[in-house]
């Protein structure tokens, strides 16, 4: 009953004309962010820097046109109520994440220098193993790549093993004639559909906790769309090739 008074009483501090104005104002400031990434060539911490920056200010404006004299204090209770919220959703994420960057390229720098010097992390490795196992033909290459890519996926990030997918997708085109950019884009598809956010819990934690639901329900839910989804391409591909 307290979390609904709180968002009543949140909804009547903005007049009908301060939200319309809002609404536009906005999506400006984060276009003209865009075009500023864009002009200067901002990327990674820097982008990063300017987007928050602008997502504080405009909380700042938001909370002035709400709160008036008390603007400065309760952006500092949003603030507050913004971190613990980030806590508690990603708290669960770090044992998750620390066991599945074991098998990647983190590996040396978190245990120790015990790997082959041609390793590229566990996981990846395995992906490498498994390319390398099976014979080179089109229907066996598509199925191999979309398995490399779903390996690779399993640390909840959909972009961190397509160096690898790429690699494998290069060396069974060369092996059995098929085509280098259906496989690659194959093996892209089946990277980011399982480690992007659809059947990983730990990938699906912040748009779960934002929308209120069990991460896990909700990976559970997704499993059988996303499994009919990955054969079916892969089978759509194995006739592209």
């Amino acid at each position: 009953m307290n979390e609904k008074s709180s968002v009543q009483k949140n909804k009547e501090l903005l007049s009908s004309f301060s939200k319309k104005t809002f609404a536009i104002i906005i999506p400006i400031l984060f276009v003209l962010d865009i075009v500023a990434m864009i002009y200067f060539n901002l990327q990674g911490g820097d982008a990063t820097a300017l987007v928050g920056g602008t997502a504080i200010f405009i909380l700042l404006l938001i909370t002035l046109a709400g709160h008036k004299r008390k603007a400065l204090e309760e952006t500092t209770k949003y603030l507050i109520e913004g971190l613990q919220f980030g806590f508690r959703v990603f708290g669960p994420v770090i044992p998750i994440a620390a066991f599945f960057y074991l098998g990647g390229d983190d590996f040396q720098g978190m245990i120790g220098n015990f790997l082959p010097k041609t390793s590229q992390g566990i996981v990846n490795d395995l992906g490498i193993a498994l390319a390398n196992l099976v014979p080179l033909t089109n229907e066996i290459g598509a199925v191999t790549v979309s398995g490399v890519g779903i390996i690779t996926g399993l640390d909840g990030s959909g972009f961190s093993g397509l160096s690898l997918v790429g690699s494998v997708a290069n060396l069974f085109s060369h092996g059995s004639e098929a085509g280098a950019a259906t496989l690659t884009s194959l093996g892209q598809i089946m990277a980011i559909w399982v480690g992007g956010g659809t059947i990983i819990p730990w990938a699906l934690i912040p748009a779960a906790a934002i929308c209120g639901v069990d991460p896990f329900e909700l990976a559970r839910r997704n499993l059988i769309p996303v499994i009919i989804g990955i054969v079916v391409t892969t089978i759509l591909a194995m006739f592209l090739l």
